[in-house]
Parts: C-alpha cells; sequence; structure tokens
C-alpha cells in the first residue's frame, strides 16, 4: 500500500485528473479519481493487460460504447423505497441498461487477441428487456406517457377536454366588449394552476367569480369566473387522479428495477471499470505512453522516462511564453545495483529524478500507460517510501534535518525487500562530516534490507559509497559548464560534481581567491577526483556496451511480438473465413444475406457453387453477385 502523503508527493492526483478528462462518463471520471496503486503483481498485470488489449483494438473496434452510460448508483439504491423513483431517474436508467446491448455485442465482436476483454462480457448482463418496459412508459424528456396505462391515457383525455371548456368560456367572455373594458388586459393568466382574470378594482362585482388575490398596489384583483369554477375543479380532481396513477405506475418499474438491482450493479461496475480502461487508453495515446513490461526480478529500467506532471505543467503554460520540453532520463536500479546515488549542481533535476520514478512507478501499478520508451520495465512495489523536499516542521519544532531524520526513521521501521525508497539530499541539513556519516549507515541498513533505493546528496564521502560498497552505483546530472545550466540528463555510473569552482570562476571570483580555495580543499578529496576521472572512461564504455546489449535484446523481442501478432493475424483470418465457408454451406433459399457490394440486405434465390456466385433477389430484381461478397446479415 502507498500513503496518501506519498501519492500526495509525487502529484500522483494530479495525473488522476488528467486520466478522469478522457473518460466517457461520470462514472468512469468518479472511478478514476479513486484509482490506487496497487501491491499485487497479478492485479497490476490484469490492469495493464485490459489497457494492451484495448489499445490493440481501438483503431479497428472503436471504444466501448458507453456514451449513454449514467450514474444510477443512487437512484437505484432508492428503488425498493415507497415513492422513491421519478421519471427523470427511470429515464436515466433505461438510458444505462438500454446501452447493454450495445456494448455486449462490441465485446462479442472483439478479435481473439482480448480475452481479458471479451470475459467482462459475463458480467454485463443483457438488461435490455427490462429497457424496453421502462421505454413504454417513460419518453425520452423524461415524462410519463399518456399510453403508460389505460386508466392514464382516460384522465389525461379528461384533462384536455376540460381544459378545452374553460378555453371556450374564457374566449366568450373576452369576445363581449363589456367585459374587456373592465379588465387591466384583455387576456387571461394563472392562480396556483387556476386560469384567471385581471379585473379592474374598481369594477369589483361587475364579472361573478372568486378572486383569488389582488395585485400590490391594488389595482387589479384575478378573479376565477364563476362559469369555469366548476370546470376548474375538475381539473385539479383530475390531476389528483393523474398523480395517483402515476405515482403506482412509477412505483411499478421501481419494483422491477430493484428486482434486478444485483445485476444492474455487476454491469455498471463493469461498465465503470471499461471506461476506466478507456480513459487509460486515450491518455496512452494523447501522451505517447506505453504499458511497461513487470519483472519479479525487483529491476526498474525506465528509458526516456518523462515526469508527467512536467508534461502537462508545460503543455498547459500561456499561449505568449516560450515552448519548454520535459527532459528524459535514462534510470534504472535493482538489476546489477540496489543503491543510486544521485549528484550534481542544484537545480539540475536530481529531485525531478526521484519523483519521475516514484511517480511512474505509482501510476503503472494503477495501471495507467507512463511516459517512457518500449523496453522499459519495473517491479511491482509493496510500499514507495519517499522523503523529499523542505519539511521544517514549525509546530513539532523540528529542523529540516530532524524532519528529514524522523521520516528515515519511519522509513527503516516499515521497508521490505520489495520497497523503493526515495531519499532526497541524504545528509544534509547539518555539519557534512557528521551527515555524510549518518547518510552512509543509512545505505548501508538499505543495502542490508536488499530493496530498491535512489538517494540525491552533495556530500563527497556518500558519492564514495559507489567505490567502497557492494550494489551501489553512482549518477550524475549532466551540467554544461560553458553556459553554467544545468542540461536536466542523467548520466548513469558516474559521480557528480558541484561545480563550484568551475562556476566561482566563470564568475569572475579574483584569481587569488580561486587558488586559495583551491589549496583549501582536502587531499582525499583531490584524491577521490583524481581517482574518479581515471574510471570514467572505462565506465561509460561498459555502460555504452551494456545499453548496446539491451538495444540487440529489446529488438529481438519486437521481432518476435511481430511474428506472433502475424501468426495470430493469420489464425484469426482463417477462423473467419472457415465460420464463412460453414454459414455459407447451411444457407437455404429464403435465407437473409448481406451484399458487401451493394452494402444492403437481399434474399438468397440459390447458390451457384460451379460458378463461385450466387443469385439473389433485392425485392425487385434477381442478381448475380460473387460468394465473396456475401457476408451474414448485419444486426
Amino acid at each position: 500500500m502507498m500513503t496518501p502523503e506519498t501519492l500526495d508527493k509525487l502529484e500522483f492526483s494530479r495525473i488522476l485528473e488528467v486520466v478522469a478528462e478522457q473518460a466517457s462518463t461520470l462514472l468512469g471520471r468518479e472511478l478514476v479519481r479513486t484509482l490506487q496503486p496497487s501491491s499485487q503483481w497479478t492485479e497490476v498485470q490484469r490492469r495493464l493487460v485490459l489497457v494492451e488489449q484495448l489499445l490493440s483494438v481501438a483503431l479497428e473496434s472503436g471504444y466501448p460504447p458507453l456514451a449513454a452510460v449514467r450514474d444510477i448508483r443512487t437512484a437505484l439504491s432508492r428503488a425498493g423505497q415507497p415513492e422513491a423513483l421519478r421519471s427523470e431517474d427511470l429515464a436515466e436508467i433505461r438510458q444505462t441498461l438500454a446501452a447493454t446491448g450495445p456494448l455486449r455485442r462490441w465485446l462479442e465482436l472483439l478479435p481473439g487477441s482480448t480475452p481479458s476483454l471479451q470475459a467482462m462480457r459475463d458480467r454485463v448482463a443483457d438488461l435490455t428487456p427490462l429497457a424496453a418496459e421502462i421505454d413504454l412508459v417513460i419518453d425520452d424528456r423524461g415524462l410519463v406517457r399518456d399510453s403508460a396505462s389505460p386508466r392514464l391515457a382516460e384522465i389525461r383525455e379528461s384533462i384536455t377536454r376540460r381544459h378545452n371548456e374553460v378555453q371556450q368560456q374564457f374566449e366568450e367572455i373576452l369576445r363581449q366588449p363589456r367585459y374587456r373594458k373592465l379588465l387591466q388586459y384583455p387576456n387571461t393568466t394563472f392562480h396556483d394552476n387556476r386560469v384567471v382574470l385581471p379585473l379592474k378594482a374598481e369594477h369589483h362585482g361587475r364579472i361573478p367569480g372568486i378572486i383569488h388575490r389582488s395585485s400590490q398596489s391594488g389595482s387589479t384583483l384575478f378573479i376565477e369566473p364563476a362559469a369555469v369554477v366548476q370546470i376548474n375543479n375538475a381539473i385539479i380532481q383530475l390531476r389528483h387522479k393523474e398523480h395517483e396513477e402515476i405515482t403506482r405506475i412509477l412505483s411499478a418499474l421501481a419494483r422491477q428495477v430493484h428486482l434486478q438491482a444485483a445485476p444492474i450493479r455487476q454491469t455498471l461496475q463493469c461498465m465503470g471499470e471499461l471506461d476506466v480502461v478507456t480513459a487509460q487508453c486515450r491518455y496512452a495515446l494523447s501522451r505517447q505512453a506505453i504499458c511497461p513490461r513487470l519483472n519479479d526480478r525487483g529491476m526498474l529500467d525506465l528509458r526516456q522516462a518523462l515526469h508527467p506532471a512536467l508534461v502537462e505543467v508545460f503543455a498547459a503554460a500561456s499561449p505568449g511564453s516560450p515552448p519548454r520540453q520535459v527532459i528524459p532520463i535514462d534510470i534504472r536500479v535493482g538489476d546489477d545495483f540496489d543503491v543510486l546515488v544521485i549528484t550534481g549542481p542544484n537545480t539540475g533535476g536530481k529531485t525531478v529524478a526521484l519523483k519521475t520514478v516514484g511517480l511512474l512507478a505509482a501510476m503503472t501499478q494503477a495501471g495507467i500507460p507512463i511516459p517512457v520508451a518500449a523496453g522499459s520495465t519495473l517491479p511491482v512495489y509493496d510500499q514507495i517510501f519517499i522523503d523529499v523536499g523542505d519539511e521544517q516542521s514549525i509546530s513539532q519544532s523540528l529542523s529540516t534535518f530532524s524532519s528529514h531524520l524522523t521520516h528515515i526513521r519511519d522509513t527503516l521501521a516499515k521497508v521490505t525487500r520489495q520497497s523503493l525508497v526515495l531519499l532526497d539530499e541524504l545528509g544534509a541539513g547539518t555539519d557534512p562530516e557528521e551527515g555524510a556519516a549518518i547518510g552512509l549507515a543509512i545505505i548501508d541498513q538499505l543495502r542490508g534490507v536488499g530493496c530498491a533505493t535512489i538517494l540525491t546528496t552533495h556530500l563527497s564521502q556518500i558519492k564514495t559509497a559507489a567505490f567502497t560498497r557492494n550494489r551501489v552505483d553512482n549518477a550524475a546530472v549532466d551540467f554544461d559548464v560553458a553556459t553554467l545550466q544545468p542540461s536536466y540528463t542523467l548520466r548513469m555510473g558516474e559521480p557528480g560534481n558541484s561545480h563550484a569552482l568551475v562556476i566561482a570562476e566563470r564568475l569572475g571570483l579574483p584569481e587569488v581567491v580561486l587558488a586559495a580555495a583551491k589549496a583549501n580543499l582536502a587531499e582525499q578529496h583531490r584524491t577521490f577526483a583524481e581517482a574518479i576521472a581515471g574510471t570514467l572512461e572505462s565506465r561509460r564504455r561498459a555502460e555504452a556496451a551494456r545499453e548496446q546489449a539491451l538495444q540487440a535484446q529489446l529488438r529481438a523481442e519486437q521481432a518476435k511480438v511481430e511474428l506472433q501478432t502475424q501468426a495470430d493475424a493469420l489464425a484469426q483470418s482463417r477462423e473467419k473465413y472457415e465460420g464463412w465457408m460453414r454459414w455459407l454451406q447451411e444457407l437455404q433459399p429464403g435465407d437473409a444475406v448481406y451484399v458487401a457490394r451493394f452494402d444492403q440486405t437481399a434474399k438468397l434465390v440459390r447458390l451457384m457453387l460451379h460458378k463461385q456466385s450466387a443469385l439473389v433477389s433485392n425485392g425487385k430484381m434477381d442478381l448475380e453477385v460473387a460468394l465473396s461478397d456475401l457476408a451474414r446479415p448485419q444486426q
């Protein structure tokens, strides 16, 4: 499990919001926002396989047809209560249930290379019959149809007749000049669902009827003429009957929904999960992200990795600002070493590298494709521990150094061999010698556990860990001494340099000061620097050879995948052809067939196998078409 604090430091929720925007439904968006990384290898693999399978068919088969699906979970929970569902609720339920038909057909037509997606069909119940029942009662506007029941049709017909009678009575009154001159304006208006006339107050009593109210100024009386009082009373009674009948109808429908609540909930959950996978696929295609390979060897190897949150920040930059690009990094740990020490100048990208690794691991374990190059691989971590940034705690009277040590203490108490530990500026915030001593002791403790650890530091003594300890290696963030700007690239196998003396020289510090500074460097520091310089070339050659071997392995794996894909496609074509042949042999005169040449359905007259053709009728004439033009009728 990964704690909320860890995910917050990694900005995981920002990525969830980006992915959520790619969902087709509100239900899918909500489920994306609740995604959590799994620490179970089989579950992570299941999530990634679903995404890969949908990516493989999205271009040809499209995405699952989910646009009509609504989040009906709240309405569904109320369905068993009396008078709980409104007609609008049932309209959304009907729309969602009707979507099960197209979705099941989409799943049925998927190729055999997508077994995980196809298996989801068993979780999608055919709820179209219940949708059809609701459709007989509720129209597209969410209103109850007149035809919902004979009694409702009769009541509404009576209401219509009564309204017509009222209208006729008012038209008769308004046609008479002796009444028109008594009104403020020659039109009717409404009061509590009753039609009334705007009578001038000084003509009170001149039109017999019931005064319902007066205007604020008192100059107008709203009167219901006596001639329509009884008709309006009858309409109100009919409205009550209409409401009772609608309540009865909706309650009966709600009960039908309640009786099928279990399959509806299961189907809705499956629809939501499919929409999550859809959102992950759309995110992958829009961000050039892929599903990395999982391994059970504890090896993390990320190639051309981008920080996903930085990608979003730079993409959202204001139009007038200069374009910025995220610099990709290659980084690995857990194969030939377990602890990676990243060094280099400030603002060079060390902390970003830490967060990139942590965020990409969390995304992978949540089933979200990540922006890396092909060949990247990760294990499944049981936990990610990260200690990064200035986390001085005023409320707890802790300095930055103490705060970091507190977090590291908690990490050491919980870490396992399957964990990922990310530590920023190890040993900083105190006396350098003491800080380095503590840092080396922490490295040794983590080495003993055997977990993957990536840390950053400025301390030379900690850099030496790669030369004095097993299973530890260095990496450096590049720095351009000519421009005094970091390049943000990462060099594996090399310790970094703060370049303080070079920067001081470029900034014009007096020669006498520079000479004194160089003289002040400890002999041990100079010896270490010379030793590093002597080994750099051989380490670079070794790293280059390793990369060449990995690239060759990747090309071989890609070739194998391509051959398997071709074999699968050939097998599918053969299966499709054999199925078509069986269907063709079972055809009888009068059967419906689809004629691709004319893009229409026709009836078979007879097969002419010796000519590899068939005679079909479109209802107007008989036509001879090639057998290859025939297919099963489209549903």
